[in-house]
C-alpha cells in the first residue's frame, strides 16, 4: 500500500507588524490549518530586551532560538500523523538571520557570543525539516509603523524607526538568498485580502498553487 503524503508545512515570514498572525488565522479559517503562533508573549526576557538591547539581547535571541526549534520540531512531529496543513508564524531562520544578526551588526552581540550564536543555529537548523513554502510578507515601513502602534504592546511602543529600517534590510538579503524552499512573496500594500474580495480569492489561489493545499468547504 502506497504511504499517505505528508500534510504540507507553510511558514509565514515577515518584519514587525507585517500581519504575520493575523493571516496564519486567515489561513486556518480558510484551509483548516493547524496555526503555530509566534511566542513572543512568553519570551521573559522581551519587555527588558527593549529596554535595554545591549544588556538583554544576547539572551532574548538565545531564548527565541531554543523556542523555535522546539516549534520546527513540534511541527515535524505533528506533521508524520497530521491530516491538516500546518502554518507557523515565523521560522528560526529569520530570528538568526535577521534579529539576531541585526543586533550584532549594532554591536549589541559582541563577536565571542555571536560565533556561539551561529554554532548552535547551524547546528539546530540541520536537524530541522524546511517548510514547503515559504510565505513572506512585504510591508512599507510607514504600514509597520502603524500596525504596531494599533496592536499596543507596551514593549514595542518605543521600537526606532531606524531598527524596522535596518530590519526591513535583511529581510530583502535573507529572502534574497533563502532556497530551503519555495517562496510566495505577498506584497500587502497592494493585496488587501481583509477586505477586498478579489484579492483574497487571489490569495486563496495563489497559495493553493505554490502549496498543493484546498481550500475548506464552506
Amino acid at each position: 500500500m502506497k504511504a499517505q503524503a505528508a500534510p504540507r508545512v507553510i511558514a509565514v515570514a515577515g518584519n514587525m507588524g507585517a500581519g504575520k498572525s493575523s493571516l496564519v488565522e486567515w489561513l486556518r479559517q480558510q484551509f483548516d490549518m493547524v496555526p503555530f503562533f509566534e511566542p513572543h508573549e512568553e519570551n521573559p526576557y522581551l519587555p527588558d530586551f527593549y529596554g535595554d538591547m545591549a544588556r538583554w539581547g544576547y539572551s532574548s535571541q538565545l531564548w527565541f532560538l531554543i523556542r523555535r526549534f522546539q516549534i520546527h520540531r513540534t511541527i515535524g512531529k505533528r506533521a508524520r500523523h497530521e491530516k491538516r496543513p500546518l502554518v507557523q508564524d515565523r521560522t528560526i531562520y529569520e530570528d538568526a538571520e535577521v534579529f539576531a544578526a541585526q543586533l550584532h551588526i549594532q554591536g549589541l552581540i559582541d563577536e565571542r557570543d555571536w560565533g556561539s550564536y551561529c554554532d548552535l543555529y547551524a547546528t539546530l537548523k540541520s536537524e530541522l525539516r524546511p517548510p514547503d513554502l515559504m510565505i513572506y510578507l512585504r510591508c512599507p515601513l510607514r504600514s509597520l509603523e502603524k500596525r504596531i502602534k494599533k496592536r499596543g504592546r507596551s514593549f514595542e511602543k518605543g521600537v526606532p524607526r531606524s531598527y524596522l529600517l535596518a530590519l526591513e534590510s535583511l529581510y530583502e538579503a535573507w529572502l534574497e538568498r533563502y532556497d530551503a524552499s519555495p517562496k510566495l512573496v505577498v506584497e500587502t500594500d497592494r493585496l488587501d485580502y481583509v477586505e477586498r474580495l478579489f484579492d483574497r480569492l487571489e490569495l486563496i489561489q495563489e497559495v493553493e498553487r505554490h502549496a498543493n493545499v484546498v481550500r475548506r468547504a464552506t
